[in-house]
């Protein structure tokens, strides 16, 4: 089930294998003479999650002949299933945002050294200005903008995807919030003080 929070050992998938004749013992046999296919053993072959791991289920794929997928000779389902694992990030992992934007891990810093806001506030997370220009994601900027003002007015915005704020709404926000006109603020380095 999509959401669901699996555990080392926990069964994704339910899956029974019938034994061959081969690997049944003389007494399975003999009952498999006298009584035919309902004596026959099978042995579980379900899709466990591996030691070590844990997450929650996002997705799950099931590939069929019948829906037209292409699958091995012999396989007649195909079932994938999606975990997600939450875990710290460190350097060398690749993050994206929701505007086309992406890179790399390149330093993790303690919060004391993080640049800060004039109020003290310091930054969670600092984004090469380079990436924005080449991306042309100017929806990124508008959105960082709207937040801060929305943080300093104590409110909470949604905007849906296609049919989010204006320019003009998103200009007089940070206007009401009484900030720069340009939505400019001054960092501190968090080492410095400067």
């Amino acid at each position: 089930r999509i959401g669901a929070e699996v555990k080392e050992g926990d069964i994704l998938v339910g899956k029974v294998t019938p034994k061959g004749e081969k690997d049944l013992s003389a007494e399975e046999r003999l009952l498999h003479a006298i009584f035919g296919d309902k004596s026959r053993e099978v042995r579980d072959t379900s899709l466990r999650v591996p030691h070590g791991a844990d997450g929650v289920v996002r997705d799950v794929k099931i590939f069929t002949r019948a829906n037209g997928d292409e699958l091995q000779s012999g396989v007649n389902m195909l079932v994938r299933v999606y975990i997600a694992q939450k875990r710290k990030i460190k350097v060398g992992d690749k993050m994206a945002g929701r505007h086309g934007n992406k890179g790399v891990v390149s330093r993790i810093v303690p919060v004391e050294d993080m640049p800060y806001l004039p109020d003290g506030t310091p930054v969670d997370i600092m984004l090469n200005p380079l990436g924005v220009p080449s991306r042309m994601n100017i929806g990124q900027v508008m959105e960082l903008h709207l937040g801060m003002a929305a943080r300093t007015l104590g409110i909470h915005i949604a905007t849906p995807v296609f049919d989010g704020a204006s320019s003009e709404d998103l200009w007089s926000t940070v206007k009401e919030a009484g900030m720069d006109s340009d939505a400019k603020t001054i960092l501190y380095d968090g080492r410095t003080g400067e």
